[in-house]
């Protein structure tokens, strides 16, 4: 079992620590060196190798190397991370920890699983499972994975789904455009 394992946890001003610690967790096991976590605004891991911030362009270029993509369950991660090959475990931010304002990641993260666009962890155990079973899968078995998944039509699906939820004003609608744009690409 090698490997690098990327998260981010996205630029949103709430803190996400309960993520944070079960990284560091998994980094306390697997190797200080083989975890690196972008951590926004939460509190920096104690084990893990991470920034703060990282520039889009070098995160991207982390995801591509990465043997496995962990992330918030933001429509602009999951794209970042299918985009470089991946088919991500996100982790939805939990309103009821303060992570976030509302719901809205736990359903998108749900439909984004049953359209098999990514896995989805909401405790620490799970993740742990996850994240161990992809790092002992073989490279080909990851990419046959990812190249097998119709991905437009799961998307465009994810949009109809999106556009039937109750709007809020400022969150479906950024939203949904994150999605349109993987859509269109």
């Amino acid at each position: 079992m090698s490997g690098l394992i990327v998260a981010s946890l996205g630029t949103d001003h709430h803190p996400f620590d309960r993520l944070v610690g079960w990284l560091d967790a998994l980094a306390a096991d697997l190797g200080a060196d083989r975890v690196f976590v972008q951590h926004g605004h939460s509190a920096a891991p104690a084990v893990a190798g991470a920034r703060p911030f990282v520039p889009h362009a070098e995160l991207l270029d982390l995801m591509v190397r990465a043997e496995v993509v962990v992330c918030h369950g933001g429509p602009g991660t999951l794209m970042d991370a299918r985009h470089a090959g991946h088919v991500p475990v996100l982790v939805p931010r939990d309103p009821q920890h303060g992570e976030h304002v509302d719901h809205h990641q736990q359903r998108f993260a749900a439909a984004v699983r049953d359209g098999g666009l990514a896995e989805v962890a909401e405790d620490r155990s799970t993740l742990e499972r996850l994240v161990r079973a992809r790092l002992a899968t073989t490279p080909a078995a990851r990419e046959t994975r990812t190249a097998t998944i119709a991905e437009p039509a799961g998307l465009r699906a994810l949009v109809a789904e999106l556009e039937q939820l109750p709007a809020h004003p400022h969150r479906r609608t950024p939203m949904l455009r994150s999605v349109r744009r993987a859509v269109q690409r």
